[in-house]
């Protein structure tokens, strides 16, 4: 049964639900939240839920704020 699924990773293909806020959704969702634009507004217009949208951008903050910090291991 799991050869299947090795093979279908194998070409690419993972299983599982397509994420609901997709690169342009987010490039839009951050230009609205800098312009100070409600998420509440934010995420009726783009058609998701508000509680995805605060997932999606707490989840690009902390993989941005981890990108921008330096490594404990840099000197």
């Amino acid at each position: 049964m799991l050869i299947g699924l090795d093979t279908a990773a194998a070409n690419g293909k993972h299983g599982g639900r397509p994420p609901a806020v997709d690169g342009d959704m987010l490039a839009v969702a951050l230009c609205r939240r800098d312009a100070k634009e409600p998420v509440t507004s934010i995420a009726r217009h783009l058609g998701v839920g508000r509680s995805t949208l605060y997932r999606t951008l707490a989840a690009y903050d902390e993989a941005a704020a981890t990108m921008s910090s330096p490594s404990r291991y840099e000197k």
